[in-house]
């Protein structure tokens, strides 16, 4: 009834708005209430009939100005601050839920979350969020930050999930060639559905359209200039198998095809997750493997490509992949961890001077958080033209630890939370900046980021294209217990700043994150 009610209004601003562009030596009808005036040629009128006709007109822009705001504020509302979503998979053993906390910026899957617009100076963002420290139903959100001005936008509300708690709906976003803002929220399953919305103004965030209501999680959207959208997602049709689609304006898109679905003779299902990215042309994923479907045994490092739009795929070589994949044995195999009974967890992808890709990824030998499961270990996998190179970054203690990868030349630079404070063994931690000066070899830790926090910090997000200081950004909250959950950004250096928590104005400035009582000082 409301959504009918709006549209009943809205259609009365249009018709209202039609009447009041025309002119005065022209025949205008106003029918509106219980004002029913019109006028042929206003010099023949008397002074007190055109002051009555002016007092309508007046009143009518009035009015839709009025109700023009309140549809904007009905149908995509602000909130006053940066309030990142909580939540708990409720799958707890002696060392605590196998995933929880702050996780506003979840999951690895969702790519990309935010995209630094040259054109206009902005990084835009998206994440899951809430109106207040107490809620836990998931907003799907998206900001603005503005370089010039060094201000954040209020985060507005793109879709209310109406109850549901569970971040695996987050968003994902998408910029393009015009510069309109396309949301893509993920959905899970069959059982809530996804949808794409398109902003209905470019570079800008006040409102949106939407596209589509459709079966689409993990959405992973690129955009290529001239020719379109490539949607990278996730189906559970048996259980979790990767498909992709395409559309040249976002519109009208093509069938969902299958990619990957690897099964053993034995195997009733498959199950992948998979994590991608893009360089100019060619759109890259590494996936895993789920042996039958089973998400706990996550195994095994796989690599795909296409460089045509999709039309066709191959692996690292080039060889051509018939779709779907199903042999677990495929000439994607980068690296086989199921004989060794390890789980694999996908990260970032990211690439070198030349194109060639790079995973940034973690493995252990279990699902389940504590120390009977030993350190998890970090890895960057990269093509180094001829073979796939494999090397260790640190450890951590968690499965669920999620950070991001930068390239630059020989010198890289991974950020996550690999610290095991102040929460141990729950998902996230401190902060802290890994960086490489031998393309990846070696590995040291050159900062901490964090410290001496209150809630484990998690899913450090890097932003595509981005730029300082807006390079990436994530979300805390304490893993073993319902809390608050801050949302933060960082640079280069490592500097780090918190988005408002509270606003009373439409753009405010981030406060910068003190760490040690030197920094106050700079």
């Amino acid at each position: 009834m409301l959504q009918q009610n709006i549209s009943n209004l809205r259609n009365i601003i249009y018709f209202a708005k039609d009447m009041l562009k025309g002119t005065a030596d022209q025949l205008i009808l106003f029918s509106f209430l219980p004002f029913n005036v019109y006028f042929r040629d206003v010099k023949k009128r008397t002074l007190m009939k055109l002051f009555f006709n002016y007092l309508i007109i007046s009143f009518l822009i009035l009015f839709c100005s009025s109700a023009n705001t309140l549809l904007a504020q009905e149908n995509y509302p602000t909130v006053d601050g940066y309030k990142g979503i909580w939540f708990t998979l409720g799958q707890k053993s002696e060392f605590g839920d196998k995933y929880s906390g702050g996780l506003g910026t979840y999951t690895a899957k969702h790519i990309p979350l935010a995209i630094y617009s040259p054109e206009v100076n902005r990084t835009f963002f998206v994440y899951g969020g809430t109106r207040s420290e107490d809620e836990r139903y998931l907003l799907c959100m998206i900001g603005v930050f503005d370089h010039n001005t060094g201000m954040v936008s209020k985060p507005v509300i793109v879709y209310d999930k109406l109850g549901v708690d569970d971040p695996h709906d987050n968003p994902s976003l998408a910029i393009d060639e015009e510069g309109y803002v396309w949301v893509f929220v993920s959905g899970r399953g069959r059982k809530r559905m996804g949808f794409k919305y398109k902003s209905t103004l470019p570079y800008s965030i006040s409102s949106f359209e939407q596209i589509s209501e459709e079966e689409m999680t993990y959405p992973q959207p690129k955009y290529i200039a001239g020719k379109g959208f490539l949607n990278l997602f996730t189906k559970y049709t048996g259980v979790r198998q990767l498909y992709f689609e395409t559309s040249s304006d976002g519109i009208d898109w093509s069938p969902d095809k299958q990619i990957v679905g690897i099964k053993r003779s034995e195997d009733k299902n498959s199950g992948h997750y998979q994590i991608s990215s893009q360089h100019e042309n060619k759109i890259v994923f590494f996936c895993n493997w789920h042996p039958n479907g089973n998400v706990d045994l996550r195994t095994n490092l796989y690599y795909y490509q296409t460089e045509d739009f999709g039309q066709t795929w191959t692996d690292i070589n080039g060889n051509r992949i018939s779709l779907p994949v199903t042999d677990p044995a495929t000439s994607g195999l980068v690296k086989e961890y199921f004989s060794q009974k390890r789980n694999v967890y996908l990260k970032d992808v990211n690439f070198d001077a030349q194109g060639n890709p790079i995973a940034l990824y973690v493995e252990g030998i279990g699902h389940q958080p504590g120390p009977d499961n030993g350190p998890r270990n970090w890895h960057v996998v990269h093509w180094d033209g001829s073979q796939w190179q494999d090397h260790i970054i640190t450890q951590s203690d968690q499965n669920y630890d999620m950070g991001s990868l930068w390239v630059d030349g020989d010198d890289w630079m991974v950020i996550g939370p690999t610290n095991n404070t102040p929460q141990e063994y729950g998902a996230g931690g401190e902060v802290e900046m890994w960086k490489s000066t031998d393309a990846g070899k070696t590995w040291d830790r050159s900062k901490k980021l964090t410290k001496g926090s209150k809630r484990n910090h998690n899913y450090i997000r890097r932003v595509s294209n981005g730029t300082d200081p807006f390079l990436y950004f994530w979300a805390d909250g304490d893993p073993n217990d319902f809390s608050k959950s801050q949302l933060y950004f960082g640079d280069s250096e490592g500097k780090v700043w918190q988005l408002p928590y509270k606003m009373t104005a439409e753009q405010e400035k981030p406060q910068r994150l003190r760490t040690n009582i030197f920094s106050r000082w700079f």
